[in-house]
């Protein structure tokens, strides 16, 4: 991409529905500003790649589910864009959103990414800030043993109608300043899938940057908890949380 754009966005695809994809697709679009939208398709198959011809999209396929974290990050060195968004396919949201997140991250300098406030379709809060997790958490989450530590983990204790910047925030909106996202080197690439958001605020806090959650904003997310669904999601789950604890500790 030779020009500059106001925004750059990437959508990872992997066997997508139609129907909310296009909302996503949709709501991104509708945004009334300079913009690109990059989907990487990590499909098996190019079925999506003639459902959204536009001059603001650039479709890519990669032919093999290459994970979230790689896919996304097969754009570092092709945006050149102010703020790149890191978008699930399954977000829907209005055209004031992104306006209303870019003015805010013009008041301060010190932050890497915004995330607005997250619900569901039936408008209830998705509580996407949490503490860094730790082995206990995550397994707490499973088993539940302690419904209390769970609230204390997602900030329950806390007013979320009201900004703050917590540990880490689920990745299925990322608002980042391009230069930041740049500089982390996107996404660490050993995880296939899960955990990579939690990564990759590690890796912000590090910089001396923070991340902010934003509840004056709103958007909509679909929410498929897929390890909870499936045994097979659920051992890749597993598997991304070894690697994340080896890392930066148990």
């Amino acid at each position: 991409m030779n020009n500059t754009v106001k925004v750059t966005a990437t959508i990872v695809l992997y066997r997508e529905d139609y129907a909310p994809l296009k909302k996503t697709i949709d709501s991104f679009l509708n945004t009334p500003i300079s913009k690109k939208l990059f989907l990487i398709d990590n499909s098996p198959n190019q079925d999506l790649k003639n459902s959204f011809i536009h001059s603001e999209i650039e479709y890519i396929f990669v032919g093999n589910n290459i994970g979230f974290g790689k896919a996304h990050n097969l754009v570092l060195n092709k945006i050149n864009s102010h703020y790149h968004l890191i978008l699930n396919p399954d977000v829907s949201f209005n055209a004031n959103v992104i306006p209303a997140l870019i003015q805010k991250f013009n008041s301060s300098l010190d932050i890497a990414f915004i995330t607005p406030k997250v619900t569901y379709q039936n408008k209830q809060l998705q509580y996407v800030s949490r503490k860094h997790p730790t082995f206990l958490d995550l397994l707490n989450r499973k088993v539940k043993f302690s419904k209390n530590q769970i609230k204390k983990n997602e900030y329950q204790d806390k007013d979320l109608e009201k900004e703050f910047f917590p540990d880490f925030i689920q990745g299925c909106f990322m608002f980042f300043k391009t230069k930041e996202f740049k500089q982390l080197q996107g996404f660490d690439e050993r995880y296939f899938l899960y955990m990579e958001d939690a990564d990759i605020c590690r890796k912000v806090e590090k910089s001396g940057k923070k991340i902010l959650y934003y509840p004056t904003e709103t958007v909509i997310h679909q929410h498929q908890q897929g390890s909870s669904k499936s045994i097979k999601l659920f051992f890749t789950h597993a598997a991304s949380a070894i690697k994340y604890f080896l890392k930066w500790g148990f």
